[in-house]
């Protein structure tokens, strides 16, 4: 009984957040159709001074043009400069200081809340799309290619937890002048969770006399300890070219394989400890079986399983079950509907899922359809979206007739009662590639919105990737191994600890390496200039220091977690916050004196 109602309870909750951030898109929507139609004398005037403003890659403009828009204070010159001007941030597919200055400029109020609510939004988007495609995908990959339960943990498994994070950094790298959003993004994450998450962990578990083991402790905190020295000669150098960042991408094979060997020999016995140690590599993210909740996830699975054997995904979400009973009309089981597919509908038409239970034909085949021409539109840089453009019309035609063929096969080959048996890796790579598609769109517009909002508070955007953007990506963290390790015994606590240190050892190699990878890439002879933030000092000293506490107090400690290890862990991501406040509020009172 008991069970049934905390399951009951936790449908709610569900179906309030999911309620709450439909609503909140349909609202947000409405604004922005509104705002679009509305900003033709905005598209005017830029067209006219498009021949004397610098667009750099990105869509960032000359550092003189966001000087001359700082110094501004009345929000009607800085709505009359935003019409005749490039952008000097990148804005993603909607113009938020636009938006912001000239439609809510003399309700300030109503603007802030309307892009905290957007914020959210995005936040829940990006954790669901993660969540309900991308992991699931991932998760029958990873049986269909029959990877082991320590391969899979410290690879797909790794990915499906660190989705998001490795999104978020892929595109604040995109934009020119906004890698430092995405170093602090990583570091300010890997901070919090070794910091915040061992530490709360660590103190609600101090009477239970839980030790965690030494050796895959070790292994672990070591490893990221090197990763952060690798990070800190980077920083140092000040440059970094292709071949050293290839070389960085490929420390986490490097790990993999420390992994896979420490398994091996663990299950031969020739460590002391009688544990095998790829529950701990399986579960590297604090998940079990499940793929994990990155971000906000807890919002949407509801619950989070007590032990590892007892997470698995579910499939579906009916809310009509638990809100509307069979007394009531069928008008609320529609309005429930109606209210669940802003934010549904479009990815379920364009992502194929293959999963038994919501197996769809129709949906198949509209995915099948509708994907290509995702790709095709999102394909075209957002300034070049035109019709007049004759190579728009090019690739907009190749994804529609690619779209046509691929929905005929899908529609003559599948069935209406069950997915594919046969031919099942096609449709899991497609999967997998539009649950990528969404993230990154949802990434992407993420980091505009939070760049514009540093802009809008007069706080450097690297300290809202810092904080904002961090504690999002790390959220779902902190409730997930909190609970594993408050309901799975000893064995969930060592799982939520190595969590705690193998999610940021992937985040911030794959995530940060990838990253370099592809911006080296493109710039290959050369090398790309790291610019010197003084945050990311502070953020990779901090950092180091809070995993140096952590190794000299359990070993000191005989490996115990208590609350001089949670204590310690706290006060220090309490000192960075503290510095970090002290920062924003100098900068408020510097622009103050410019202004």
């Amino acid at each position: 009984m008991a069970i049934t109602n905390n399951m009951s309870l936790s449908l709610s909750k569900r179906m309030f957040f999911t309620l709450f951030f439909n609503t909140s898109f349909l609202l947000l929507f409405c604004v922005f159709l509104v705002n679009h139609f509305q900003s033709s004398e905005r598209v005017f005037l830029k067209s006219k001074n498009n021949n004397n403003n610098h667009f750099s890659i990105g869509g960032v403009s000359d550092d003189e043009d966001c000087k001359s828009f700082h110094s501004l204070s009345d929000y009607k010159a800085k709505c009359f400069y935003l019409k005749s001007n490039n952008p000097c941030v990148s804005q993603g597919y909607v113009d938020y200081l636009y938006l912001f200055y000239c439609k809510f400029g003399r309700f300030p109020f109503l603007g802030h809340t309307l892009l905290f609510l957007w914020l959210l939004v995005l936040f829940y988007l990006l954790a669901n799309t993660a969540s309900e495609y991308f992991c699931p995908s991932l998760d029958k990959l990873s049986k269909i290619l029959r990877l082991s339960p320590t391969i899979a943990g410290v690879t797909l498994l790794s990915l499906g937890n660190g989705a998001s994070d490795v999104f978020a950094t892929l595109v604040s790298f995109k934009g020119s002048g906004t890698q430092d959003i995405g170093f602090n993004t990583v570091l300010g994450g890997a901070s919090f969770v070794s910091c915040v998450v061992v530490g709360i962990i660590s103190i609600s578990v101090r009477h239970r006399g839980i030790k965690v083991k030494k050796s895959a402790l070790l292994r672990d905190v070591c490893f990221l300890l090197l990763v952060l020295v690798c990070l800190l000669t980077v920083f140092l150098n000040g440059e970094i070219n292709v071949v050293e960042a290839i070389g960085f991408c490929l420390m986490y094979v490097v790990y993999v394989i420390v992994v896979y060997v420490s398994s091996s020999k663990r299950k031969k016995g020739v460590f002391e400890d009688d544990d095998d140690d790829d529950s701990i590599s399986s579960h590297a993210n604090g998940n079990g079986n499940d793929l994990g909740v990155p971000l906000l996830g807890w919002m949407e699975k509801g619950k989070v399983h007590s032990t590892p054997n007892e997470a698995h995904h579910e499939c579906e979400f009916k809310i009509e079950n638990n809100c509307c009973s069979e007394k009531k009309s069928s008008i609320c089981r529609m309005l429930l509907r109606v209210l669940d597919m802003p934010l549904y509908l479009p990815r379920r038409l364009t992502i194929p899922v293959v999963c038994e239970e919501r197996w769809s034909k129709l949906y198949a085949v509209s995915s099948a359809m509708l994907a290509p021409l995702l790709l095709s539109i999102l394909w075209i840089p957002i300034n070049e979206n035109s019709f007049s453009n004759s190579s728009t019309l090019i690739v907009y035609g190749i994804g529609t007739l690619v779209g046509i063929i691929l929905g005929l096969i899908a529609f003559f080959t599948t069935n209406a009662s069950s997915p594919p048996k046969k031919g099942l890796l096609p449709w899991l790579a497609a999967g997998f590639v539009m649950s990528v598609t969404w993230s990154y769109i949802s990434a992407q517009e993420l980091v505009g919105l939070l760049i514009s909002l540093g802009f809008i508070c007069g706080v450097n955007p690297s300290i809202l990737g810092l904080t904002v953007l961090a504690w999002g990506n790390s959220l779902g963290d902190l409730v997930t191994n909190l609970t594993m390790a408050l309901n799975g015994g000893p064995e969930g606590t060592q799982i939520a600890i190595s969590g705690c240190y193998a999610g940021p050892i992937f985040n911030t190699v794959v995530g940060l390496g990838l990253s370099l990878v592809t911006t080296t890439w493109c710039e290959y002879p050369s090398s790309i200039v790291i610019t010197r933030d003084p945050y990311l000092w502070e953020t990779l000293a901090l950092l180091v220091v809070g995993l140096i506490w952590s190794l000299v107090v359990l070993i000191r400690r005989d490996m115990k977690l208590d609350a001089i290890l949670g204590g310690g862990l706290l006060a220090i991501y309490f000192i960075s916050l503290v510095l970090r406040l002290i920062q924003t509020l100098g900068s408020l009172q510097f622009k103050d004196m410019i202004v």
